[in-house]
């Protein structure tokens, strides 16, 4: 059993995780990341976000870039563009690694749960790491230049499209994993990291029985807001709000988790937000949510779980 399950997006996530494991036993923790974000390039199955969360996990992330691995060398990216190859996306010679390996086990007839439980052991990793699903997920933008993957969106065209909505889950049903279910089932704690929420927590609740499993659970939901001052900490959160009609706000994030949600962590900034959440029914708690360093990253954990416990008491 888990005492503490996060639901988690990329950069943010992984940011909180290394906070989390600072206050707890990285043994307790269970991460359930999401995979709207995993896409085909080069015959190699990719997965961002599952990465960014065990490398950084790891130790093994770059850190000045948020993804990616510290010290690796580009050396078949190069060639690849001299042939004439996409070099859109970014890939280092050790994160190439990572996708041969995936690919070569998912095609030998792996899931992908069991290749991102290979991987997290094999780096180290003590915190369990669990993808939403092993089916296709991926998340399309709608955009006034059309239909794209999230990558494409994000990383080809800059986050530059007019955003007019979100598709999840574009591939068709995809299912939670039974191993997902169950650590929202035995939990004690449940966290939604500071992801977006649109396209990194919504992908992961939007899977169908995932929502009704955070209701009946009995342990309490406590959310991180990755919106501060009305503006996001990093990526497009702010856009693809708003093309969801989504509130760019500390309380928008309160009212669009409010049906799972027991409390949330704002910014000190957003403190006069408080009394509209707590009208929601929701514990509030003030700090600093900026993750600047370690301290700063195991402060916001402790916070988070501190509003746990309170509402365990009562």
């Amino acid at each position: 059993m888990s005492a503490i399950v996060v639901l988690a997006g990329g950069v943010g996530a992984a940011r909180f995780l290394e906070g989390v494991v600072q206050v707890a036993p990285p043994a307790t923790v269970t991460a359930i990341v999401n995979t709207g974000d995993d896409f085909a390039l080069h015959g190699l199955m990719i997965a961002p976000d599952l990465d960014i969360v065990t490398c950084t996990l790891a130790d093994l992330i770059d850190r000045e870039q948020g993804w990616g691995i510290a010290g690796d060398t580009t050396a078949c990216m190069d060639w690849l563009g001299r042939l004439g190859g996409p070099t859109w996306f970014k890939l280092g010679d050790r994160d190439l690694a990572l996708h041969i390996r995936r690919t070569a086990l998912l095609r030998a007839g792996y899931r992908l749960s069991a290749v991102a439980d290979a991987f997290r052991q094999a780096l180290g990793v003590a915190v369990r790491i669990l993808p939403m699903s092993d089916d296709p997920a991926p998340t399309h933008i709608l955009t006034d230049a059309g239909e794209l993957h999230f990558e494409e969106y994000l990383v080809r065209r800059r986050a530059q499209d007019v955003v007019q909505g979100v598709r999840l889950h574009a591939a068709g049903p995809a299912l939670p994993t039974a191993e997902v279910l169950a650590a929202l089932a035995e939990a004690r704690l449940v966290l939604i990291a500071p992801s977006n929420p649109v396209v990194s927590i919504g992908p992961i609740l939007a899977l169908p029985g995932v929502r009704e499993a955070l209701r009946a659970c009995s342990a309490p939901v406590i959310a991180v807001s990755p919106i501060v001052g009305g503006a996001a900490i990093k990526g497009p959160a702010v856009p693809l709000m708003r093309a969801v009609a989504m509130e760019v706000s500390a309380l928008g994030i309160a009212r669009a988790y409010s049906d799972i949600l027991d409390g949330i962590v704002i910014d000190t900034v957003d403190a006069g937000l408080a009394p509209a959440i707590a009208a929601l029914g929701l514990r509030v708690t003030v700090c600093d949510t900026i993750m600047r360093g370690p301290a700063e990253k195991a402060q916001l954990a402790r916070a988070a779980l501190a509003l746990g416990t309170a509402v365990l008491e009562g």
